[in-house]
């Protein structure tokens, strides 16, 4: 098949194409929201956090203000990328020993014992405070407006609290009384409101504005309400004082206490990165699943992926097989490096690469993980439960869509700005998530669960820690091409993200296809490593992949000794990217999967 064959791809909907600002997200109203900040002057970052702000209410199956979020953009005015980390970090009472006491072998993925402290909202603040334009209230009023006057209910909001609506009315009221209004959960595209949620809103704004008219002032003020405020003194209250049913079987109190709130702050970074060809690619360092990206592509470079088909059975093999191998390495060695040692500059090293390169052949590898011994060290994984281990699986778990079997399914929320003065950013807002932790009295949000990321076992890169951040598996990208801004995409999606973001950069570098063709192009992804959430399930050899890649495709990969899970043909991935030409011509593309992800522009 030719390039020009290639090309020339069924789309659910055009690329778009302009010159003023272009917004991708995984929801239409907060694509809308970052539009309309961009109509008023504001800028890229400026847009990026308004659409965070409006996520929070319109899919709070996937998000609130106590999950986390990293950032990776292009300061045009400063001419450099930076990273905004607005991942918390574990409580200071969340000791090895505070677990083991407890008896669990694993960190339990719901109620309030996995809470760290709330980073998404303090990392909205920072990356506005730091690059954007605009006062708070400005970007606080479509977040605002939306949970006070109503927006329509996503029908996976309504399917998620129908799965739990049991837990909710026997164990945890409060989330009964916030989302099973009249005893029942909302109905689908029904108009619905969370008052509590948009009283918290406006009495921080109200608190930010009493700062005066400086604009640094209002986001400082902001700030102070919820982490050393109101916000603050009412969740170190409900952790200090409920017990909480989770997925333990047990009820449970919370670690988190004021103290860690008030002393946290989201911080900016240097993005990790990788050269590819006339790319650069950025991402955020080993506290999340980022590196893992870079270290996929490390171990491509060495193949001529220009000669193969974007969906045939070789790329396939050749990408699923990489991902093995550098997700193995995700499992021995990444975690917070304020804590851990993490050998990344050999990681991503051309000799460090051609030696794991040499062990992907031409079969599928069905076996144990395989992590490399970068600098000579001795790789050491998690000690996985075993089928004998009494691992309670049903419930609420996981990250974040759940079924009544308690299987899940990874997804979260991602948005992409560029605007027509060069700004880039890209960000994965996650956490939070309705079905995995009590609404918080009085707040109309639940606190997140991402120490389930840690692992109550010593001596481990990830094992848990007061003060540490959990790896996370939330990872947005941004590319340079030639040294200046070109693309930032991402997608929900948990350990997958990395996965599918691989799939759209290739496709774009190497399948000559445009944003929106490469979004819709049949997508894949291996479960041959541990999962990031509980119970950490792990499945040696399985790539899942959409149907629609045809039967030619999927014959040839069980070959070669794959174990192939055929999914739904529209099924996987929820991608957005947003480029930047070097004329100023920008572009966006956004996942139709779900019927909910949008790009807007002009």
């Amino acid at each position: 098949m030719s390039r020009e064959e290639r090309t020339r791809l069924f789309t659910t909907r055009p690329e778009l194409a302009g010159t003023f600002g272009m917004v991708g997200s995984t929801h239409w109203l907060a694509s809308q929201a970052g539009m309309a900040v961009l109509e008023s002057g504001g800028n890229a970052f400026d847009a990026a956090a308004a659409a965070g702000f409006v996520c929070q209410v319109v899919e709070p199956h996937l998000n609130g203000p106590a999950g986390e979020v990293p950032v990776v953009g292009w300061d045009a005015h400063g001419q450099e990328p930076f990273v905004v980390c607005g991942q918390g970090t574990a409580p200071a009472a969340a000791t090895l020993e505070a677990f083991q006491d407890l008896g669990l072998k694993l960190v339990p993925g719901t109620g309030l014992l996995p809470a760290c402290v709330p980073g998404a909202f303090d990392g909205w603040l920072t990356l506005l405070e730091r690059y954007g334009t605009k006062p708070l209230g400005e970007v606080l009023g479509y977040a605002i407006g939306y949970a006070a006057n109503g927006f329509p209910i996503l029908p996976r909001v309504t399917s998620t609290v129908q799965t739990v609506a049991d837990l909710f009315t026997e164990h945890w009221p409060s989330s009964a009384q916030t989302w099973l209004p009249h005893g029942r959960a909302p109905k689908p595209g029904a108009l619905y409101t969370n008052p509590d949620l948009a009283a918290t809103y406006r009495r921080i704004l109200e608190a930010a504005e009493a700062a005066g008219p400086d604009r640094d002032a209002q986001i400082d003020a902001a700030r102070t309400a919820f982490y050393r405020g109101f916000v603050a003194e009412t969740i170190a209250k409900f952790c200090e004082t409920a017990q909480v049913m989770d997925v333990s079987g047990q009820p449970h109190g919370g670690l988190l206490r004021y103290d860690d709130l008030a002393g946290w702050r989201a911080s900016i970074e240097k993005p990790v990165s990788l050269d590819y060809g006339d790319y650069t690619v950025l991402k955020a360092g080993p506290w999340t699943q980022g590196p893992v990206l870079l270290q996929q592509l490390a171990l491509l470079r060495g193949f001529d992926l220009d000669s193969l088909d974007p969906s045939g059975p070789e790329l396939v093999h050749l990408v699923t097989e990489c991902a093995k191998l550098a997700f193995a390495d995700r499992e021995a060695w990444y975690g917070d490096p304020r804590f851990v040692d993490v050998p990344l500059e050999t990681l991503l090293s051309p000799s460090y690469n051609d030696e794991r390169r040499a062990l992907v052949g031409d079969r599928a590898d069905t076996g144990d993980l395989r992590p490399g011994s970068p600098d000579g060290r001795t790789p050491r994984l998690p000690t996985l439960p075993s089928p004998d281990d009494d691992v309670p699986v049903s419930g609420s778990v996981g990250e974040p869509t759940v079924r009544a079997t308690g299987e899940t399914r990874g997804d979260t929320c991602h948005v992409d700005v560029v605007d027509r003065w060069g700004n880039v950013c890209s960000a994965t807002p996650s956490g939070g998530w309705l079905q995995s932790s009590p609404v918080v009295p009085g707040l109309g949000f639940p606190l997140g669960t991402r120490g389930q990321m840690f692992w109550p076992e010593e001596g481990l890169p990830g094992s848990i820690a007061p003060g540490k951040r959990p790896r996370t598996t939330l990872t947005p990208s941004l590319a340079l091409r030639d040294g200046r801004p070109w693309m930032a995409f991402g997608t929900p999606g948990g350990d997958q993200q990395d996965q599918w973001s691989l799939l759209l950069f290739l496709r774009v570098v190497h399948g000559g296809m445009n944003l929106q063709e490469a979004i819709d192009a049949p997508a894949w992804h291996t479960s041959h490593f541990p999962s990031s959430f509980y119970p950490r399930e792990r499945h040696p050899g399985r790539v899942h992949v959409e149907s629609r890649i045809g039967e030619r495709t999927l014959s040839a990969l069980r070959e070669r000794g794959h174990e192939v899970s055929v999914e739904e043909p529209w099924s996987l991935g929820r991608l957005s990217a947003v480029t930047r030409e070097e004329d100023g011509l920008l572009r966006a593309g956004a996942n139709a999967r779900g019927m909910q992800g949008y790009a807007v522009g002009r």
